[in-house]
């Protein structure tokens, strides 16, 4: 085996890895993993909100 035959097998290698992570990046079933988690960033603002509101409350 020649350094030409190992780097052709380590790019089919890498590319079924490929394959194989856009696969499960785009499945149906992680869909709603994936929204849950693209949401997170936003699901403070209402818990802030509150303490705020509570915060301002407490001072008058």
């Amino acid at each position: 085996m020649d350094i030409g035959t190992l780097r052709g097998l380590g790019t089919a290698l890498v590319f079924v890895a490929f394959i194989g992570v856009v696969l499960w990046a785009y499945s149906s079933k992680r869909k709603k993993s994936f929204d849950e988690a693209a949401n997170l960033p936003f699901a403070d603002e209402t818990e802030a909100k509150k303490r705020d509101e509570e915060a301002s409350r407490s001072k008058k």
